[in-house]
């Protein structure tokens, strides 16, 4: 007989068990995230689902205004010519892109790009404003939506439309750029790992898996439930190979004409697509803190008992002061209302009822354990925040935990694809010599991709585990959304 803390609240989400992709898509619609939109691969996000996003927004802004960075907007239209002005962008890009070729009724004279990502608008714009090291260096961000004409979608990992941040910075010498393109990826693992309660692995893509255009990328990868990767955020490094396409020129400190050297870094909506992948259960959501538009949920017990409202009430005012808060004083069942706010993954439930007016006390229930704490209403504010901080210390050791269990090290293909038919999906930790066929035949034999170089490297073996050569580096293998 299952107790109360294992009870399933909300039958009506698949298990992940049985179908994990039904029950991601169950909680997108079921949590009020998401609807789907006439238009095949773009999707709806409904208010609950873009709170998180602002929440998100607001958090990775500040961090970025600390570092200096600023706000820009570009437009969303890219000339055909300026898009191929770097080659290799270009091709990188090609498969997924969206044409204008109309306006009004009348044909273009020349077919305008729906923005995939923004280097090429922003490489126009500073060829026009850099003229001396002393405009050096350029920090930009924006907030924008891009289309990628995606064959599969699902909703925030993959759509034809979502929404992220870009940001794209030019730097005076190559070791500047470079240190920005790692002081960002570290500004999105540390966002990751204190704020989403989501730990990551950081590394660099090998050179197949770069970003069009760049000369380095760096990635974070995080593991969701079912053992597949997600790419959670990119920094990219493009020395002056950009400059020099568009002409982009500064008098240096000897005043001799020199390129500037280039940075980008991005992530998007898929991050709430990772959150309900690594911490949703089958009740439905389970929030992080930082960024649940619902902190804490007030809900009164025996409401129609004298008092209990206005007690529940009064909690809920002290409470808003520092959380966000949410009083739910509906007719609706208290039963009703743990579902609905266990499915939505509030972190924090408070439940005060007529004995604990008596008592002075009330009850907190953590989202993610459902452990019960009777706490005094009298100090009531501290003990929320050391809840709040426990929910996200506990959703961040269970992440890591399952991280842990689901990775594997592996020195031969063997015993990668023994490995992975025993055990299920996970990260797999092999050595590779750097040639791009072993990564190819890796794939092909034993259905993982390179993930990424990790930074912190271990020579789990001498040899590559494709071809028995010497080895270069260690290389995290697995398969991924």
């Amino acid at each position: 007989m299952k107790n109360d803390k294992d009870k399933k609240l909300v039958e009506q989400i698949t298990s992940m068990d049985v179908d994990f992709a039904q029950w991601y898509t169950d909680i997108c619609k079921k949590a009020d995230l998401i609807d789907y939109s006439s238009v095949k691969g773009c999707i709806i996000i409904r208010p609950y689902g873009y709170a998180i996003w602002e929440n998100i927004q607001r958090i990775l802004d500040q961090r970025f205004k600390e570092l200096g960075h600023e706000n820009v907007y570009m437009p969303m239209f890219i000339p055909e010519g300026l898009l191929n002005k770097e080659k290799d962008h270009v091709e990188g890009f090609a498969p997924e892109v969206a044409w204008v070729t109309h306006g009004g009724n009348e044909p273009l004279q020349e077919r305008l790009c729906v923005r995939p990502t923004s280097e090429t608008l922003f490489c126009e714009h500073y060829a026009n404003i850099i003229r001396s090291y002393r405009d050096l260096p350029k920090l930009y961000n924006q907030w924008c939506s891009v289309v990628r004409w995606e064959k599969t979608t699902r909703p925030f990992l993959r759509s034809r439309e979502f929404l992220w941040q870009e940001g794209h910075t030019m730097h005076e010498t190559a070791e500047e750029a470079r240190e920005e393109t790692i002081r960002m990826l570290n500004v999105y693992a540390d966002f990751h790992e204190k704020d989403l309660a989501i730990p990551v692995i950081k590394g660099a893509k090998t050179p197949s898996d770069k970003f069009a255009g760049a000369e380095d990328t760096y990635c974070i990868e995080a593991m969701m439930h079912d053992g597949k990767a997600l790419q959670a955020g990119t920094s990219h490094f493009f020395g002056d190979g950009f400059a020099r396409a568009f002409d982009i020129q500064f008098a240096d400190r000897s005043n001799q004409l020199r390129y500037p050297f280039q940075t980008s870094w991005g992530v998007s909506t898929r991050m709430i697509g990772g959150i309900i992948m690594a911490h949703g259960d089958d009740n439905g959501l389970v929030l992080p803190p930082a960024v649940a538009p619902i902190q804490i949920v007030v809900i009164p017990i025996a409401a129609h008992k004298e008092g209990v409202t206005e007690a529940a009430r009064a909690v809920a005012e002290r409470l808003s002061v520092r959380f966000r808060v949410k009083l739910d004083d509906s007719d609706n069942s208290p039963g009703w209302k743990f579902s609905e706010y266990e499915m939505k993954g509030v972190p924090l439930r408070v439940e005060i009822g007529p004995r604990d007016l008596e008592a002075g006390q009330c009850v907190l229930v953590t989202r993610h354990d459902r452990e019960k704490t009777i706490v005094p209403l009298d100090g009531l504010e501290d003990a929320a925040a050391e809840r709040l901080a426990a929910v996200r210390d506990g959703m961040y050791e269970k992440a890591l935990a399952n991280r842990e269990r689901r990775t594997y090290t592996c020195r031969t293909l063997d015993e990668i694809t023994q490995k992975l038919a025993e055990n299920g999906d996970g990260l797999v930790r092999a050595m590779w010599c750097g040639d791009e066929a072993c990564e190819d035949a890796v794939k092909e034999k034993t259905g993982v991709g390179s993930r990424c170089i990790p930074f912190e490297q271990e020579a789990v073996s001498d040899r590559c585990v494709c071809c028995g050569r010497p080895a270069k580096q260690l290389v995290y293998w697995g398969k991924a959304y």
